[in-house]
């Protein structure tokens, strides 16, 4: 399973509904993220600390962006970014959980509806 940033975040300020992220993530012992989602989620918490603790807490690791990825976050970009008409919106972050989900064929765990409206498969 891949975590996007929203997922934590939720958990980190214990968002409605953070409770089934929590449960998802213990239930499945070991997740991934894009690296460039552990800093997209340093930025959000405003401590790398928290972020680091989260990640460590359930046991996520971070993935490094690979030539494959940025050819897939490009893709998401052009057809589900910001700007594009798409209802998805999906901004800079975004698009490297949905290449890092889409390359490892795994689905994405997240919060709101952004990626609903893309072609990923929901945790």
């Amino acid at each position: 399973m891949i975590v996007d940033t929203s997922a934590l975040v939720a958990v980190a300020y214990r968002e409605p509904g953070y409770e089934r992220i929590t449960d998802l993530l213990f239930a499945r012992n070991r997740s991934k993220m894009s690296v460039a989602s552990v800093l997209e989620l340093q930025l959000v918490l405003r401590s790398s600390e928290l972020a680091d603790e989260l990640i460590e807490i359930f046991n996520v690791d971070p993935v490094g962006i690979d030539v494959d990825q940025l050819r897939v976050a490009r893709h998401a970009a052009q057809r589900f970014g910001k700007g594009t008409g798409s209802k998805a919106g999906l901004n800079y972050g975004d698009c490297f959980s949905y290449a890092l989900a889409m390359t490892a064929g795994e689905p994405l765990l997240f919060v709101g509806e952004d990626f609903t409206h893309t072609d990923v498969v929901v945790a």
